[in-house]
């Protein structure tokens, strides 16, 4: 690409290349779907408890991405219409979002792991990432009104029928199957659509929030909230194989979490939000290779035709959203013109014109 030079006055920052930005989202994608391999490997030698692990996941998240912070780099903002200017957000509804958002990530975050260790890598994670999309569909549907359409009834539906053949037809002696962690499962699902829809509306409303920002001030919170529980389960490993114990949280907290989330980060300022949202199904996918694989879990048939059923149609929904325009459809009201958000995953903010709600926290 070539560089011309400019006045020091209208300079502007290059833009990232989107074939870079691709691979940082893939990267993240891919960081993230190793996060509940890691857990899995930490419940059966280091004595800790999801509550504990989900602590030190955030808590070490959490100063790693502060130690970023200087490292990262903003896209150049375009002038905002005056209509569009508004004051500073008020003290009362800054701390009920922090709250919000720091509540949902603590529901998630700790009742994945809760499934993880009741069910399995595979099971927990597919369950979870499966049923989120649908909750989110459901969710925008009734709270907000928003349109499903055709297609995203249909995939809801085929999400819906994947979800039963899974849990119903692999419930058996010798699955990895079981009710308790595909419950807790659906549990963290609840959790991230929650706050995947409080974030929609947010935007809705006008207020946009800045993903990283929301995500470090979640991960404060949510450590905050399980530092008493984490103490009453136990706190601290055990004292067998405390070095891999070591290596495996700083792992989770480095790679997953703090290098997942800036690159996740910084591949928005280049690619649209829909195909983020399609990008990151390599998550579960990438978990359950991992957990065949390298943790010697074994997928029924039922289980495995559940699953793809399910991914299929999680699928089907974000590719429904990007054909929609990144997740954006007009529709006229009263008289004017509106932008309704298409049904889907809501994963990030891009270019200007085409900007979407962030889900500020993933796996």
């Amino acid at each position: 690409m070539h560089h011309r030079h400019q006045p020091a006055s209208s300079a502007m920052p290059a833009a990232m290349p989107v074939v870079r930005g691709l691979a940082f989202v893939i990267i993240a994608a891919t960081a993230w779907g190793t996060a509940g391999a890691a857990a899995a490997l930490l419940f059966d030698s280091s004595g800790l408890g999801p509550v504990a692990l989900t602590f030190w996941r955030t808590a070490g998240g959490l100063a790693l991405l502060l130690a970023l912070r200087p490292l990262r780099r903003r896209p150049a903002a375009a002038p905002a219409p005056a209509a569009r200017r508004h004051t500073a957000e008020p003290l009362g509804r800054r701390v009920l979002r922090i709250a919000v958002m720091g509540a949902g990530l603590t529901v998630f975050q700790t009742a994945y792991f809760a499934g993880v260790r009741h069910t399995g890598l595979a099971v927990a994670t597919v369950v979870t990432l499966g049923a989120g999309p649908v909750l989110i569909a459901l969710g925008a549907r009734l709270w907000m009104g928003e349109r499903l359409g055709r297609g995203g009834a249909l995939a809801v539906a085929g999400a819906l029928a994947g979800l039963l053949v899974l849990v119903l037809g692999g419930a058996g002696q010798d699955s990895t199957v079981r009710p308790a962690g595909v419950a807790w499962a659906l549990l963290s699902a609840v959790g991230y659509s929650a706050v995947t829809l409080y974030t929609r509306r947010l935007g809705r409303a006008g207020r946009s929030v800045d993903p990283y920002r929301t995500t470090v001030s979640s991960f404060a919170v949510c450590a905050v909230l399980l530092l008493p529980l984490a103490l009453l389960e136990g706190l601290l490993p055990g004292t067998a194989g405390l070095g891999r114990t070591l290596v495996l949280l700083v792992y989770l907290a480095a790679v997953p979490t703090a290098l997942g989330y800036a690159l996740y980060f910084a591949g928005l300022a280049a690619v649209r939000a829909a195909t983020a949202s399609v990008i990151a199904l390599i998550e579960p996918v990438t978990a359950a290779v991992i957990a065949v694989l390298l943790l010697g879990e074994r997928l029924t048939a039922p289980t495995l035709a559940g699953t793809a059923v399910l991914l299929a149609a999680v699928t089907a929904l974000a590719l429904a959203e990007a054909r929609s325009g990144a997740g954006v459809s007009r529709e006229v009201v009263r008289g004017r013109a509106v932008r309704l958000r298409a049904v889907g995953r809501d994963e990030g903010a891009v270019h200007h014109g085409d900007r979407e709600d962030p889900a500020p926290v993933r796996e």
